[in-house]
């Protein structure tokens, strides 16, 4: 019985919740919807507040309440999952109020959403480039600021997310080996350029292997005017590899290409 009575009064709450919902969108008054989208919006009701924002945005343009419309909208689209949306209206309110109230914010808040539209490391990084250069200069812009350290994990985790991507492209093109040409000099290539672009990242030890991989599979399959030249390259870059990791997961395997390439200058050297 007192199931079914809340039940009763829940529905009832939420018919009058409706129904005050379509009043206002009927309604004349806006400052009544103005106070209805910051009601919803407290509740967490984004898409009721976000109609009701907008309803009324053009009635308050160019009055000292637009700034603060276009603060909550841009919240409500994020609240709402929208995070291209909000990008955009955080972005127009850093534009539009220079000087505001929650410029700090907003500005922090275009590299937050598209962070959080960051696609998995195989698809298209557009997005992913977006958040980077909006977090960089948010940092640059305020690097005192409360939302500083979250700002610089998140670039710092962006970062990495390219770093692999370029990992990954530098391992496709050793795998591809001499197909079609020689995807070892083209891995040797992407691996360095990620190292140098992302000097930071996690995946430098990977990256730094593959380099000394590749060149040893390169002077493996070199023609034979070439591979005592390319082989003493692997060993120069054993060493340097060794420098940076030689406690490192790969220490086993570099320590094999370098034996390997050592014995191959010997016979070369011999004949």
């Amino acid at each position: 019985m007192q199931k079914h009575f809340l039940y009763i009064i829940t529905l009832l709450l939420l018919l009058v919740s409706c129904g005050s919902y379509e009043k206002l969108l009927k309604s004349t008054d806006n400052k009544a919807k103005l106070e209805g989208a910051k009601s919803y919006y407290e509740k967490g009701k984004y898409m009721q507040a976000i109609t009701l924002f907008d309803m009324v945005a053009p009635y308050y343009k160019g009055t000292s309440q637009s700034e603060e419309i276009l603060y909550l909208t841009a919240k409500s689209n994020f609240g709402a999952k929208d995070y291209f949306t909000a990008a955009s209206l955080f972005e127009t309110y850093t534009k539009t109020f220079a000087h505001g109230k929650y410029v700090e914010e907003c500005a922090y808040m275009i590299g937050y959403c598209h962070y959080l539209e960051s696609p998995d490391t195989r698809l298209d990084q557009t997005e992913t480039l977006q958040a980077i250069s909006a977090l960089d200069e948010f940092l640059d812009t305020y690097p005192a600021s409360q939302y500083a350290p979250d700002a610089q994990k998140y670039f710092n985790e962006l970062n990495d997310k390219l770093a692999e991507k370029a990992y990954l492209s530098a391992k496709l093109y050793f795998n591809l080996g001499n197909y079609q040409g020689n995807n070892y000099l083209s891995a040797i290539v992407t691996a360095t350029n990620a190292i140098k672009d992302y000097p930071e990242s996690k995946h430098l030890e990977d990256l730094s292997f593959l380099i000394l991989e590749s060149k040893y599979k390169q002077a493996e399959y070199s023609i034979p005017s070439k591979k005592e030249e390319r082989y003493r390259e692997t060993i120069d870059e054993y060493y340097n590899f060794i420098d940076k990791y030689g406690e490192g997961k790969y220490r086993k395997d570099a320590d094999k290409i370098l034996n390997s390439s050592k014995d191959h200058v010997s016979s070369t050297t011999t004949e």
